[in-house]
């Protein structure tokens, strides 16, 4: 299978990496991760799908709240190669999922000893950053508009 993560690597290179990881079954409504827990490893799905979410305070009680959901080939966690390495969503699996759990320190001994290689993760990780970023850009957008909507309807209502 084919991961994000590893785009551009060699399928040698990309075995290498995955050596490094451990296989991992998260059973049908099981939890990856949690916000705020220590992201001392990211996971490459292979099968199933991962749900992240955000607590937010929704009529006055809190709800996870859907930011987005990974299919197989794509990465979560990837909190664990950034600083300070905390995760900032919560992973759970809404149908039995399997992922490859790849530990911070070796991936980053890894990158180290195969500078290439490191290169290459860190892109297709600024590209992943990149990404969640516009996601929560089009969130806040959408959510801003429908501020601005609701006062201007109160404003007409108040005319």
């Amino acid at each position: 299978m084919a991961h994000e993560l590893l785009n551009g690597l060699s399928s040698a290179e990309a075995g290498q990496i995955l050596a490094l990881g451990t296989r991992m079954t998260v059973p049908s409504g099981g939890s990856l991760f949690r916000l705020g827990d220590a992201a001392d490893r990211l996971f490459l799905i292979e099968r199933g799908r991962i749900r992240l979410t955000f607590p937010m305070l929704v009529r006055g009680r809190e709800e996870e709240v859907l930011m987005e959901e990974k299919l197989p080939g794509e990465t979560v966690g990837w909190s664990a190669l950034v600083p300070p390495y905390r995760f900032t969503l919560s992973a759970t699996a809404p149908l039995e999922t399997e992922v490859i759990a790849l530990p911070r320190e070796k991936l980053c001994a890894y990158c180290e000893s195969s500078p290439a290689v490191g290169f290459r993760i860190g892109m297709n990780l600024a590209i992943l950053v990149g990404q969640r970023l516009q996601l929560v850009q089009a969130m806040w957008m959408r959510e801003i508009e429908r501020t601005v909507e609701l006062k201007s309807a109160a404003v007409g209502e108040a005319r």
